[in-house]
């Protein structure tokens, strides 16, 4: 994966000399894709803040994540360090990744996150990271005979949203994400109440979304190979809750009016299928956005992710608001 997909000219990215604290990631037997997982959570500054709650007793273990993680996103914070993340990536080399090896982004996120709260020997400090990103869903199965709901809930880390050919919207990408399903007759659901086989449809609900929502643009198609799709996603800088009105459970524990979403962080997926390059987008504060591309780190407008990386944006990063806030 070698950073030369994504260059382009100093004259698109330039707009200030200064990039606060804002540090490019060395690229290590391939490490692009944990590189951009990376930067979106050093943008997130609510996790080091809840990391930091973490005071362990029984010393450092250069295997465990999460005292990696908040060393790591440290690191990433002082400009003198010479290797903010080498560490972490060894810590993830031994348990749970291989390197030269590419890997999703939307996989390392989630084992990143997993494995921050396996390994976290407080457990309120586990749960608060969990809480940060958790989306709570509700599968909700009707039998079509005797109108039954069978409900099942889950959680999830980010939100699955496949896209189409041809041009997509956030928008529409969730209205199909919860969007009622007849099952089909070879997949009749087993009706406990009618104790046989019905047919039936299928829905996802939302109960309760995080402070920190990661959206998963499913680019990739796995039909005996894998293929990616670079249809273009239109997503917002800024949306309310208004856009999961129809898709909340009775369960639910409702979505504030006053609320929304601001975009402050975005991993890109450059290239094709089997071999690309991950790179990211970040808004650190509430002004300046800045491109990542492992080492390299550019002041950016945010004109240029619209313009040119709607066909390869792969993970979204919102933040929970109020609608009266500025940034």
């Amino acid at each position: 994966m070698g950073s030369n997909y994504s260059k382009m000219t100093s004259r698109q990215y330039y707009r200030s000399a200064s990039f606060d604290y804002v540090r490019g990631l060395l690229n290590y037997s391939l490490s692009c894709c944990v590189n951009a997982v990376l930067q979106s959570f050093s943008a997130t500054t609510e996790l080091l803040d809840i990391l930091n709650k973490w005071h362990p007793s029984d010393g450092t273990d250069e295997r465990n994540v999460p005292w990696q993680l908040r060393n790591a996103l440290e690191f990433m914070r002082d400009k003198s360090h010479p290797a903010p993340h080498e560490d972490f990536l060894k810590c993830l080399y031994h348990q749970a990744i291989r390197p030269f090896t590419q890997h999703d982004a939307d996989e390392i996120f989630h084992l990143i996150l997993n494995l921050s709260q396996e390994q976290m020997s407080d457990a309120a400090v586990a749960q608060e990271i969990r809480s940060l990103y958790e989306i709570k869903v509700e599968t909700q199965v009707v039998c079509s005979k005797c109108k039954f709901i069978h409900r099942a809930p889950s959680s999830l880390f980010s939100l699955p949203l496949a896209i189409c050919e041809g041009e997509n919207t956030l928008e529409g990408c969730i209205n199909s994400f919860l969007q009622l399903q007849k099952l089909r007759d070879s997949e009749k659901f087993n009706c406990e109440r009618c104790d046989e086989k019905q047919p039936s449809t299928h829905e996802v609900k939302l109960v309760s979304l995080p402070p920190i929502l990661c959206v998963h643009l499913k680019r990739f198609r796995n039909n005996g190979f894998t293929r990616k799709l670079f249809n273009k996603v239109t997503f917002p800088e800024t949306f309310s809750n208004d856009i999961f009105a129809a898709g909340q459970s009775e369960n639910a524990d409702g979505l504030k009016a006053d609320e929304c979403y601001s975009l402050y962080a975005v991993v890109v997926h450059i290239g094709p299928a089997m071999f690309g390059h991950y790179t990211a987008f970040i808004r650190p504060n509430q002004d300046r956005w800045y491109y990542a591309d492992d080492s390299c780190v550019q002041p950016v407008l945010i004109i240029i992710l619209y313009a040119v990386f709607r066909d390869t944006a792969y993970l979204l990063l919102y933040r929970k608001k109020s609608l009266n806030s500025s940034g």
